[in-house]
């Protein structure tokens, strides 16, 4: 692919991919369901093992820049299943994603259409918690997303800046009043996680916390588009930071404007609600708009990197190759978009049978943390075996690419798996809802064992070199250990 992307598209691609006003908008009302007054403290707390895995990513893209990333870095240093499971559910995570992120697109479309007064079209009452509503209305926004995306990184990267411009002025200038005009008594036990009310609460704080960090890595899954591969480490990084900034000027500021009680019954219509209380229309209205313009820049964000990931599995033999099929004009993998987009619109369809768009939220959230908590730990265990040598070469380096993630991936591995007993616990029986346990669990576990079926698979029936690495060793082109 065609190397068309620098060091600001790379931040612009991951920050997009974080979606940082649609975390705020959204996750701040789900965490402090969770964690209480407590969310400058789950952020910071959640942004540590994660740095440390971003480390990891780094010197790996360093090494060996990848359109399957974490795919590749795992399958060659640890085993080429636990590299297949990762790219697998890294894959099938984001399209969920994409799913549910579909349906909040249009309710905040619906929410916006209400706060114009606009109330009901041909008779039909609008309905901005309606699954059914904002999934059609937010399909129609994806395909053109797709579209975008399939025709360059360029054109996506440009739309993209003004998107995230308008979105971080508008929360910069909310949340920045809200510190001063709030009236509830800020407190520095906010910023206290021992504090928190419970190590359950704990766990899933920190789970939802890092799905809101989730994506930086996507500018790694672009790193053979990229000009200079230390510019993917450089956006990465960045994005990372600017996205704590945010959060802890917005969860700060939230607590300060909103009691406990409007701060988690609000949930998926947070920031819309958060608006309403510092000003009248239209400025209002502001928030609601760049949370809107946030769920469409995330939506081809993540479009973007999984058909590189995808395009990588297929190149090596262990997916079929429709997914290698590049744009003649653009060069982009545009099969693979296009289908990836189809999955993602057929699942937003099935997850219908979820009535409200809150409890389509929390389940989606909760089943998507685990995963990713999975796959951030085999990556940064991938870094950190690569690379111990370092341990005595460059105790300096070493820090970063291997004492790093490994405490981040102990971390992840520490608090995901708390979250997943405490939710096996919770229940004794089976039920389609988002406050049940084994229905929390159903996702990842479904997930984690088509993974390996496919796996499974892939090596029998088209035994790609992939599988076997001692039989074609120069296919695989191993990381350099020199970094």
């Amino acid at each position: 692919m065609r190397k068309s992307i620098g060091v600001v598209d790379g931040i612009v691609l991951a920050a997009s991919s974080t979606a940082a006003t649609s975390s705020i908008g959204i996750g701040l009302g789900l965490m402090a369901g969770t964690v209480g007054l407590h969310l400058p403290a789950i952020m910071l707390l959640a942004f540590l093992p994660v740095l440390g895995i971003a480390g990891g990513y780094g010197r790996l893209n360093r090494a060996e820049p990848h359109a399957g990333s974490s795919y590749q870095w795992v399958g060659r240093i640890l085993s080429p299943w636990l590299g297949f499971l990762t790219g697998w559910v890294n894959t099938v995570g984001t399209i969920v994603f994409m799913a549910y992120t579909t349906t909040v697109t249009g309710s905040a479309i619906i929410q916006l259409l209400g706060q114009a007064h606009l109330h009901s079209v041909a008779g039909l009452r609008l309905d901005p918690d309606s699954t059914l509503q904002s999934t059609l209305l937010g399909m129609a926004v994806l395909v053109a997303a797709a579209l975008v995306a399939v025709r360059g990184l360029d054109l996506a990267a440009r739309l993209q800046k003004y998107l995230l411009v308008f979105e971080y002025g508008v929360l910069l200038a909310f949340c920045g009043y809200g510190l001063f005009a709030g009236k509830q008594p800020f407190s520095l036990q906010w910023f206290n996680p021992f504090d928190i009310p419970s190590a359950g609460a704990l766990a899933q704080g920190v789970v939802l916390a890092v799905f809101c960090y989730w994506g930086f890595e996507s500018v790694f899954s672009v790193g053979e588009e990229v000009t200079d591969p230390r510019d993917a480490s450089r956006g990465g990084f960045l994005a990372l930071t600017v996205m704590l900034l945010l959060f802890l000027l917005a969860g700060t500021a939230f607590q300060r404007v909103l009691p406990l009680g409007e701060l988690s019954d609000n949930g998926a219509q947070g920031l819309a609600y958060f608006g309403t209380k510092l000003a009248h229309q239209p400025l209002a209205a502001l928030p609601l708009i760049a949370l809107m313009l946030s769920a469409v820049a995330s939506l081809q964000a993540s479009v973007i990197p999984t058909a590189r990931g995808m395009y990588a599995m297929g190149r090596d033999g262990v997916l079929g190759p429709v997914w290698t099929r590049l744009h003649p004009r653009h060069g982009t993998p545009a099969a693979g978009t296009l289908l990836i987009t189809a999955i993602a619109l057929v699942l937003a369809l099935l997850a219908l049978v979820i009535p409200t768009v809150s409890d389509l939220i929390s389940a989606a959230v909760n089943a998507i943390g685990i995963v990713v908590a999975l796959y951030y730990a085999l990556t940064a265990t991938a870094a950190a075996v690569h690379f111990r040598h370092l341990l005595r070469a460059s105790p300096t380096e070493a820090l970063r690419a291997v004492v790093g993630p490994v405490l981040g991936a102990l971390a992840l591995l520490a608090v995901g798996g708390y979250l997943v007993w405490t939710f096996y616990r919770s229940t004794d029986h089976f039920a389609l809802s988002a406050d049940n346990g084994w229905f929390a669990l159903l996702v990842p576990v479904l997930m984690i064992v088509s993974g390996l079926l496919a796996a499974a698979w892939a090596r029998a029936r088209r035994r790609p070199p992939y599988f076997f690495p001692s039989r074609d060793a120069s296919s695989a082109g191993a990381p350099d250990t020199a970094g």
